[in-house]
């Protein structure tokens, strides 16, 4: 008997064990700190094609190269590295676009993950920049001019509250793909936001990251001390950061 129970003892640490994770994550990592993104499975060609480049090295080396206060830190560009000081930056290409995926529930709140692109009919994103959500908090006022002057929709109430509360980028809603965000290390944006920056919005002071995917057992080791976070947060707490 105790050799039965032990049986299934190893058998269901062998299943928990093998488990994949809900998500797959990637680490950007620079001298100013790191973050870690959670990709979204409802973009999965963004989801996809991001894991590619991170597992080619494409990203390694490359910097952020566009930084607006209050609005976000762009990077990606593969003519980043190595770029001499004062070259203007971001029309860099890895020959190829991907399709727009716009999700209603997907927006432009602060550390959301986010696909640049040129003004392309189809919106379609480029095909390796990219940009990291920093934003501001706004009034109900402010953002009934959004829904007026900018979406020609409404912004859901939930979503509302955490523009209101969190901040964020609303104007962007529909108009270009949110993909991952942010689920550990959101200062580094607000870090690289601060920094000092020419006429092109290229810092002075160049901020080059390298990027990885996180391993299955660290993936799975992050989503468990994510989820007892959550458990720990008031309820509205929770509802911001859904």
């Amino acid at each position: 008997m105790k050799r039965f129970y032990t049986l299934i003892l190893c058998f269901c640490f062998s299943v928990t064990f093998a488990a994949k994770p809900k998500h797959q994550y990637v680490r950007i990592k620079t001298d100013l700190g790191e973050c870690i993104v959670m990709l979204y499975n409802e973009t999965p060609l963004h989801r996809d094609n991001f894991l590619k480049l991170t597992k080619k090295r494409i990203y390694d080396g490359t910097l952020f190269h566009r930084v607006i206060k209050d609005f976000m830190i762009q990077g990606g560009d593969p003519d980043s590295k190595n770029a001499k000081p004062g070259v203007q930056l971001g029309n860099g290409t890895v020959g190829y676009t991907v399709p727009a995926e716009f999700r209603d529930s997907l927006f432009h709140k602060k550390g959301v993950l986010a696909a640049a692109r040129d003004n392309n009919p189809e919106k379609a994103s480029s095909g390796s920049q990219f940009y990291l959500v920093q934003g501001k908090k706004f009034t109900d006022e402010q953002l009934d001019n959004v829904e007026t002057n900018r979406l020609k929709s409404k912004i859901p109430a939930y979503q509302r509250e955490v523009y209101k509360t969190l901040g964020g980028t609303p104007h962007l809603d529909r108009t270009y793909t949110v993909y991952g965000e942010v689920v550990k290390g959101i200062e580094l944006i607000d870090k690289i936001a601060e920094l000092t920056k020419d006429d092109n919005d290229r810092p002075l002071s160049d901020v080059s990251m390298t990027v990885t995917v996180l391993k299955r057992r660290e993936a799975k080791r992050l989503e468990k001390e994510l989820q007892n976070a959550t458990l720990n947060k008031n309820p509205l707490e929770n509802a911001i950061s859904q």
